[in-house]
């Protein structure tokens, strides 16, 4: 299984390497570049985002190369799943960039994405009442996917941060073996190298970026992955009105910069009276920015960040049969100081 996941790497690597080379070389009347280049960004919207498009076709050149490895698996429903919401979140954030559509169509299509996990059997269980379960699972999807895409305002930020839990999750199936997840495998496996090769063009100085087709693209891959890896990574052993502290904090450490810098922006925004969905440079990468830092350093901290909070992720999945609540606070210092860090941050720092 080993010389698979390793041909995997190497096939999704150089492939996306060269269809990223290829695309960005090919004539300025062939660029997709971003229909809204009024929006506030911090840095210019004239460049290509083809990201997204290698990410996609990696994917399916991937999902193609899974129905020969496993009989019948094109019949289970985490891969038909799979496919189908990739593929939506994909071509919905495609549409976004080229047509500029409206927030209700892609809030739309992100709860159908959610509503399709569900009806295959993915989502969050945190309660043992079904319809809180589901209704959490739409919220994570919308959330997560958002997240991701409110993210993406830096050079190699969202990433490298998305980089960080796919690679986590990939390690811990590979350490715990992997004979029963290796459709997950193979997936995480061929979207980092993907991520790594759009990296070599998205480090700063950029050459191309992701584009929403990229973001949700990502952003709905991290949804499923955060869903079957870290909410329902340990057994439920307590119930209370829906709400399970071990699960909360796992979450929150694996995604803890999408999280912090997600939750940041909204109190700010929303204390200024102002959308938390419409873009701006008042991100925890931008006062990071401000603050001195430059834009290849922020993507590495946000990188690290994130890596020390996935290791602390899985230890407590590990220990989570022995450790008792009282001692879940040592687990919480490291996100609650990270995220008044962050946030203090963007109070102290100004905008250049």
């Amino acid at each position: 299984m080993n010389y698979i996941i390793i041909i995997t790497f190497i096939v999704s690597f150089l492939f996306s390497l060269y269809l990223n080379n290829f695309l960005i070389k090919r004539p300025l009347k062939f660029s997709v570049k971003k229909s809204n280049k009024s929006a506030i960004r911090f840095s210019s919207q004239s460049k290509p985002i083809f990201g997204g498009l290698s990410f996609y076709f990696v994917f399916l050149l991937t999902m193609i190369v899974i129905l020969f490895l496993k009989e019948n698996i094109y019949f289970s429903k985490e891969y038909i799943s799979l496919f189908l919401v990739v593929t939506l979140s994909f071509l919905m954030g495609l549409a976004d960039d080229i047509l500029n559509t409206s927030p209700i169509f892609k809030f739309i299509i992100q709860i159908v994405c959610a509503l399709i996990l569900i009806y295959n059997g993915i989502y969050i269980i945190i309660s043992p009442m079904d319809w809180m379960n589901y209704l959490i699972t739409i919220l994570w999807v919308v959330g997560i996917m958002n997240s991701i895409n409110m993210l993406d305002n830096m050079d190699g930020v969202s990433s490298a941060s998305s980089l960080s839990i796919f690679i986590a999750v990939a390690i811990y199936l590979i350490a715990n073996g992997c004979e029963n997840s290796i459709l997950s495998l193979i997936i995480l496996v061929s979207t980092i190298a993907s991520l790594l090769s759009f990296l070599f063009y998205n480090w700063h100085p950029s050459k191309m970026y992701m584009g929403d087709n990229g973001s949700q693209f990502l952003g709905i891959l991290l949804a499923w992955a955060g869903i079957k890896y870290f909410w329902n990574a340990i057994p439920i052993t307590e119930f209370s009105y829906g709400f399970n502290t071990m699960q909360f904090l796992i979450v929150f450490l694996a995604f803890l910069v999408l999280i912090t810098d997600t939750t940041t922006v909204t109190i700010n925004r929303l204390l200024r009276k102002k959308s938390p969905f419409i873009g701006g440079k008042d991100h925890t990468t931008h006062h990071l920015y401000y603050l001195g830092l430059p834009t290849d350093i922020i993507a590495l901290v946000f990188f690290v960040l994130n890596s020390i909070g996935l290791v602390l992720a899985f230890c407590l999945i590990q220990k989570s049969s022995t450790i008792a609540y009282s001692q879940l606070w040592l687990f919480f210092l490291y996100p609650i100081t990270v995220f008044l860090l962050l946030y203090i941050n963007t109070k102290v720092s100004k905008e250049k």
